[in-house]
């Protein structure tokens, strides 16, 4: 897994860099658990990685003018949606 080219610009605890990708920080928490509190972290981190796809694909739906992309933007929304949902109930 990589930071995707972010280096480690944010050394901070938060899982989530307000983009949905995970920090170098965040995925040296995720190396040093295991078990519930692996499992925990992976869904947060997890959750915001949806919820970044779903930012994307609503400025997709507000600004863009192709009707297949608008098409597969709402597609990304319903499905990241249900997948918050049952990463949510997993997290209870």
């Amino acid at each position: 897994m990589g930071d995707h080219g972010m280096g480690d610009m944010d050394d901070s605890d938060e899982m989530d860099m307000g983009d949905g990708m995970l920090n170098g920080a965040a995925m040296r928490d995720l190396a040093r658990t295991s078990g519930a509190e692996f499992d925990r972290l992976w869904l947060t981190g997890m959750i915001g990685h949806h919820e970044g796809a779903i930012t994307m694909a609503e400025t997709e739906l507000a600004d863009g003018k192709n009707p297949a992309s608008k098409m597969l933007a709402r597609a990304i929304i319903t499905a990241q949606e249900k997948e918050i949902a049952t990463m949510k109930g997993l997290l209870e």
